[in-house]
């Protein structure tokens, strides 16, 4: 694995793995031969190069596949997940109408990926119920099914929160979903790297995935579309191409999909060994930062062992983060929300107070993250803290 521990002249550890991963040496040396030994395009297979380009594409739909137990025609690939979100819940918003199906079941700790098109169909008419988490990060799977209507045509729950960390009760949300024909959308993007299997169950209908979680290409990702006897559950949202069954018209980037695919084969096939590193790391951080009595926020027994979401009282996070910024990289919360300066939406609908909101860090690290000296981490912050 690359050294992402230094970067030029920066010392500072990366621990903003939530946001992107590393990618896996494996990964680019896949991509290698696309990249500077086959131009082709894959959909060109009236000649070798387009031939060749198009069965390591579908060599890479089947490692996909695999990962979640789905088909491989059942991959749709996109450029990450915040554009499978749109096209799972847009395009089955397209056929919701003709079915008279308008009424939506989300959560309040949605990826704005999802958020954000939930409010657009809102605006044109559909219901959205979105569903508060309890003080754990968790938001109950009763909860949700107490919501669903029998007009009810889309459940939409993430798999793993990507500020906090919190695994949601996507199993028992599909399990009291079976007698109901609304489909069910899991954006899989922070959970797929290691919780995989979660995401095997064939109820689950959407699956939003994105290979830069999981030491893949930035770029590319997947909406896996379980389809019943009438095909893919959702319409098309952009034209002027065939390629992916018509649900995603343009040229694959193959070098991209290559590498997604080789990401996806080593994830299933170091699963254990990734989830031991990550919860050596984590023990080290609890014990590291215990003399600043950190807040956890989330149930730290229902988290991923890769990430954790804290506050350390009197201690504002850009603070934090500038006074640490020659020892650790870590952030405030999702990247994609950045440049927003309104409180995290996650954090606020579990009810956290707003000054502990300004206190919050998201520390994300990976199997391959070095040790960090967390003595040095608490020297630096304890004077703020006092």
């Amino acid at each position: 694995m690359a050294d992402y521990s230094k970067l030029g002249d920066v010392e500072a550890i990366y621990l903003d793995c939530n946001a992107s991963t590393p990618i896996d040496p494996r990964v680019g040396e896949a991509m290698y031969e696309m990249l500077h030994r086959n131009p082709a395009n894959p959909a060109a297979k009236v000649h070798v190069y387009g031939q060749k380009a198009s069965r390591a594409v579908e060599a890479a739909r089947e490692q996909v596949a695999l990962l979640v137990e789905a088909r491989p025609e059942e991959v749709v690939f996109t450029s990450g997940a915040s554009e499978s979100d749109n096209l799972a819940l847009l395009g089955w918003a397209e056929r919701a109408h003709q079915q008279g199906t308008t009424h939506i079941v989300s959560s309040a700790i949605e990826h704005a990926a999802v958020l954000e098109p939930l409010r657009h169909l809102r605006d044109r008419g559909f219901e959205v119920d979105l569903i508060a988490p309890g003080p754990d990060g968790v938001v109950a799977a009763q909860d949700i099914l107490d919501a669903v209507r029998p007009d009810t045509g889309l459940v939409s729950l993430m798999h793993v929160n990507n500020v906090i960390g919190t695994i949601q009760p996507i199993a028992q949300v599909a399990e009291g979903l079976a007698d109901h024909p609304a489909l069910f959308h899991v954006d899989g993007a922070q959970g797929a790297a290691h919780h995989f299997d979660e995401l095997a169950d064939p109820r689950i209908d959407l699956i939003s995935l994105s290979a830069h979680k999981m030491y893949g290409p930035p770029g590319v990702g997947a909406l896996v579309c379980r389809r019943g006897p009438k095909g893919p559950p959702i319409a098309p949202r952009s034209f002027g191409g065939e390629q992916e069954y018509g649900l995603r018209p343009g040229t694959v980037p193959a070098p991209l999909v290559v590498g997604f695919g080789e990401a996806a084969k080593l994830c299933r096939r170091e699963v254990s060994e990734r989830l031991e590193k990550n919860h050596t790391f984590r023990q080290s951080l609890l014990e590291g930062l215990a003399p600043l009595s950190p807040i956890f926020h989330g149930d730290l027994d229902r988290q991923v062992l890769h990430a954790v979401c804290l506050s350390i009282p009197g201690v504002r996070q850009k603070a934090a983060l500038l006074r640490l910024r020659d020892l650790i990289a870590a952030s405030t919360g999702s990247a994609c929300s950045a440049v927003s300066d309104r409180p995290n939406h996650v954090l606020s609908a579990m009810g956290v107070p707003h000054s502990h909101i300004e206190e919050s860090l998201r520390i994300s690290w990976c199997h391959t993250t070095p040790a960090v000296d967390w003595s040095q981490v608490v020297a630096r912050l304890a004077p703020l803290a006092e």
